[in-house]
């Protein structure tokens, strides 16, 4: 129980460094004068290198490499938050952050392929645990930095403070043997080659590529939106950035409540029953969203969206990892590679609304729920 703990503190610190970068971004621009394009290279560059290493790191988890690839990786969390905390030009920041991205997968990514290998019959509900914890630190990460701010220390207090807690987690973690996982058989895969080979064989399931599928969809309705709120409610609504601020706090603050709801529901009922459930209103509540005439209707249903969706992510996860039973790490390989393709979603709906307008490609969106839909009906079958 106490691995499990420091499994989840692993998640809730990864999303604590997102929430407190995202706050401190106006920040970090104005005291390291950073042009756009420089903003978007930290955006993009990092996340790129990242998505090339950590298939690789999926595998080596797998092959008995799990326990030095976990602390490695946070010993490497831990220097580049430093290297972030003190860097005072570009380069330094970006070499920061270079860093950051592949040392997560190695330290959060495989926590999570390893919590996953703790209980095998609960996978869904463990996965529900590590949403939970990871809302909580999109909610918590923005607080810290007002916290430093308000003790009159700089964006570099918050992000030393992350540090120190990659320290005290890493001391916790060093105490508790981490298990490579076994094949069905009980047989351990004993070199790469082997454990390349046996991720090329389950990309020719088909309940492996249903998961894998349906995840890249139903970011539609979970970051992706996320990330188009606060625009949309400027651009389209008419609203001012106080109001916009306004929405992206009820996604939250409601997306974390739905999380918390999840775990004590996914006792009761099957987590794909909910799933269905949870698409079929999404269908219908988010036209209404789009369409609603006033700013406070559609406050109200951005906030039953975010309870909706809550679950989508975890319990589409964990039917990945029920479906490569003995494979957690190359669960990480593969969504690894899919994400390369869904990565590019924001970009081709941008340019979407470049030419067509924001309001109706906030439409195209509705292809997460339909998509849930048809690929549960399909499975059913």
């Amino acid at each position: 129980m106490k691995l499990i703990i420091i499994f989840l503190m692993i998640e809730l610190l990864d999303e604590l460094v997102d929430g407190v970068r995202g706050a401190a971004w106006p920040l970090i621009r104005n005291d390291l004068h950073l042009s756009y394009v420089q903003v978007g290279m930290v955006l993009t560059i990092p996340n790129t290198i990242a998505s090339l290493i950590e298939p690789i790191l999926g595998i080596w988890g797998d092959v008995g490499q799990r326990r030095q690839l976990i602390l490695g990786g946070g010993v490497g969390f831990a220097i580049a938050l430093l290297l972030i905390a003190t860097s005072h030009d570009f380069a330094w920041f970006l070499t920061g952050f270079v860093l950051l991205y592949p040392a997560s997968g190695s330290f959060v990514s495989l926590s999570q392929a390893t919590l996953m290998d703790i209980d095998p019959t609960r996978h869904e509900q463990n996965m529900a645990r590590w949403a939970l914890a990871g809302s909580l630190g999109n909610v918590i990460g923005p607080l810290i930095l007002a916290g430093t701010i308000a003790l009159h220390q700089s964006w570099r207090g918050a992000f030393l403070i992350l540090a120190l807690l990659t320290g005290l987690l890493l001391a916790l973690l060093w105490k508790y043997p981490i298990a490579t996982p076994s094949s069905p058989a009980d047989i351990p895969v004993l070199s790469f080659k082997v454990g390349l080979g046996n991720a090329i064989a389950a990309l020719k399931r088909l309940a492996v590529l249903r998961w894998l599928t349906l995840l890249q969809f139903s970011d539609l309705m979970l970051d992706v939106l996320r990330g188009f709120v606060a625009l949309y409610f400027v651009d389209v609504v008419g609203a001012n950035n106080a109001q916009a601020s306004l929405a992206i706090m009820i996604w939250l603050g409601f997306g974390l409540l739905g999380d918390f709801l999840l775990i004590p529901l996914l006792e009761r009922i099957r987590g794909l029953s909910y799933l269905r459930v949870s698409a079929l209103l999404v269908l219908g509540l988010y036209p209404a969203f789009l369409v609603a005439p006033y700013l406070s209707f559609k406050l109200v249903i951005l906030a039953c969206l975010g309870l909706l969706n809550a679950g989508w992510y975890s319990i589409l996860q964990g039917q990945l990892y029920t479906a490569m039973p003995g494979q957690s790490g190359t669960v990480m390989t593969l969504s690894n590679v899919f994400g390369l393709v869904g990565g590019l979603a924001p970009l081709v709906l941008g340019m979407a609304a470049q030419q067509i307008g924001l309001q109706n490609m906030m439409w195209l969106l509705l292809a997460a729920p339909i998509a849930l839909l048809v690929g549960l009906s399909r499975f059913n079958r």
